[in-house]
């Protein structure tokens, strides 16, 4: 069976959740913190896992050459569409992370909002922090934005809801399991008389477990 990242009614139905009008109104605002971040002013930019291109967009507004890989052709879909509205250039690129190999063909690469840990097999998510080391230019750096371990145990409900303007409603429920490593959510749309759950799980990760598999694959500064 697919894994849960590769159905695309999954994106296609909790989308107007996930990238609310507001968040794009803000990516421009967070593609330049990015930048300040890591003192860049130009170069080659790869958004591991764009979704919907906000920050690869973004970016490309502010002059670097682009690369956006995504697996769900729906969202890819909205990043073309973005980039055309937007009239911007970018190159995207259809693949799962897993696979996706340019050899030092970027000065940064960005993995932004808890894009990381999909896999089950944990050997997996190594091999996509070693892809980009390979695909990153002598001094260049990677800048990742995940849900850490010490922010969910400090503020973890099991349940939350959120509506929206048109008056769906999402429920989330939340559950963790594997020793603390792992987490279960079950997502409820609700729309009139019809309800639709999705149910997906990702591994969490500490900031100094992160540090540690960026320094054990060759990053030579890790920072928290």
């Amino acid at each position: 069976m697919p894994d849960w990242f590769e159905d695309e009614s999954f994106w296609n139905g909790l989308y107007p959740f996930m990238f609310a009008e507001r968040k794009f109104d803000i990516a421009e605002d967070e593609a330049r913190s990015i930048l300040d971040l890591v003192n860049l002013g130009e170069g080659d930019v790869l958004d591991l896992a764009c979704g919907p291109g906000r920050h690869a967009v973004a970016l490309a507004k502010e002059g670097f050459r682009v690369t956006g890989v995504d697996l769900s052709p729906f969202l890819l879909q909205k990043a073309i569409s973005l980039a055309r509205t937007e009239s911007v250039d970018v190159e995207w690129v259809r693949d799962d992370m897993r696979h996706f190999v340019r050899p030092e063909a970027f000065n940064l690469v960005i993995n932004i909002f808890t894009s990381f840990g999909y896999f089950d097999d944990k050997r997996d998510d190594m091999t996509v922090l070693q892809n980009i080391h390979r695909n990153l230019r002598a001094g260049g750096a990677l800048v990742m934005d995940v849900m850490g371990k010490e922010w969910l145990a400090r503020g973890f409900l099991p349940t939350t809801s959120e509506e929206l303007a048109d008056g769906r409603l999402l429920v989330q429920r939340h559950e963790i399991f594997d020793d603390w490593t792992r987490i279960k959510n079950q997502w409820i749309l609700i729309e009139g008389d019809k309800a639709t759950t999705f149910r997906f799980h990702h591994t969490v990760y500490s900031g100094q477990e992160i540090m540690d598999r960026l320094v054990a694959v060759g990053f030579s500064d890790a920072q928290l």
